[in-house]
């Protein structure tokens, strides 16, 4: 019998979805606690041999002695990296993402996009004023048609943003790791490496940023990047908001150096309020400028999807098989 301990109280609908799920295989024993106070967890810990959910404590992780694998469902696993490299030196945990909202987020990055080049927030701000059919001397559209759309980043995101965007009158350029893999793209699109930067960035007028946060993205567009896109950049950020140097995207943004941004990632997680209790993640005045269309971190909605846990369901199954090809596994070496 093998041990899924559930770190967070699962509601009803989710646990009814994932027991349905998990229903064919008999040597699961699901372990869904009815509180999520700490020294409870630490009663289940230590039989647990798979966990699933986000941001164990150190403590955790060590009374669970019997750990063999932990999934975190969302993408986001830069928190975990360095305790988790030591945990796989030390006891060979496997670390799972997971990928259950990239859809969302894929959509979430085409919504901004659009947003951002019929300018929905100035005129539905407008409205909302009664200025009734303001016209293009205010906010003039910025038509798709035409544009070269550059891909940083092909991971489950930005392929599923190609997909959305490929009816569009467009030409695509991708910037990945490598191409050493069975990739399916049309054979128009431009293949970029880390090597070739540059030449992307020149290359395109549109940049969607969907990779990972590790030492090689973190700041990885500053000064000069921004300028290599040019005044007819646009720049769709729904990665992490390390990936872009702060003060010069909004140095961008408000000197010309590109038309516009639309962000769903920040840098400051925990703002504080200021005099009026408004609460901004930034140090500079994203919130003054005209050309920015601005997101709060939610890329990843609806978080109540059932069908995004059906990555689980499915690691969950390899492993009560006696599996290791699981989906999405972590390379640590790499950070994701």
């Amino acid at each position: 019998m093998k041990n899924i301990l559930f770190i967070f109280k699962v509601r009803d609908e989710l646990r009814r979805y994932i027991v349905d799920g998990l229903s064919s295989i008999s040597n699961l024993n699901l372990l869904f606690p009815v509180r999520e106070d700490e020294e409870y967890l630490f009663q289940l810990a230590p039989s647990a041999d798979l966990i699933v959910g986000w941001r164990p404590s150190p403590d955790l992780l060590e009374r669970a002695r019997n750990l063999k694998v932990l999934i975190n469902p969302g993408v986001g696993v830069h928190h975990h990296i360095r305790q988790y490299r030591d945990l796989y030196k030390r006891r060979g945990i496997t670390l799972i993402n997971g990928h259950g909202n990239t859809y969302f987020t894929a959509q979430h990055a085409v919504a901004l996009l659009l947003s951002l080049t019929n300018k929905v927030i100035q005129h539905h701000a407008w409205m909302v004023k009664g200025l009734w059919r303001r016209g293009d001397e205010f906010a003039k559209s910025i038509p798709i048609r035409n544009r070269k759309i550059g891909l940083l980043g092909y991971g489950a995101v930005n392929q599923k943003v190609h997909r959305f965007l490929a009816g569009f009158d467009v030409e695509f350029s991708i910037l990945k790791r490598s191409w050493i893999g069975n990739e399916t793209v049309p054979a128009t699109v431009k293949k970029y490496t880390p090597n070739d930067f540059e030449d992307f960035l020149t290359d395109v007028d549109t940049l969607i940023i969907a990779v990972p946060e590790t030492d090689e993205t973190n700041g990885m567009i500053g000064d000069k990047e921004l300028q290599l896109l040019g005044s007819k950049g646009l720049i769709v950020n729904i990665a992490r908001g390390a990936v872009i140097d702060e003060r010069a995207l909004y140095k961008a943004l408000s000197n010309g150096i590109i038309t516009g941004a639309a962000i769903d990632v920040w840098y400051d997680y925990q703002p504080k309020e200021d005099s009026e209790g408004r609460k901004y993640p930034f140090q500079y005045p994203f919130h003054q400028l005209e050309n920015v269309v601005l997101s709060p971190h939610r890329g990843a909605s609806p978080m109540d999807d059932l069908k995004r846990w059906d990555e689980v369901i499915e690691n969950i199954i390899r492993f009560a098989k006696g599996n290791d090809d699981f989906i999405n596994v972590v390379d640590l070496d790499r950070g994701y």
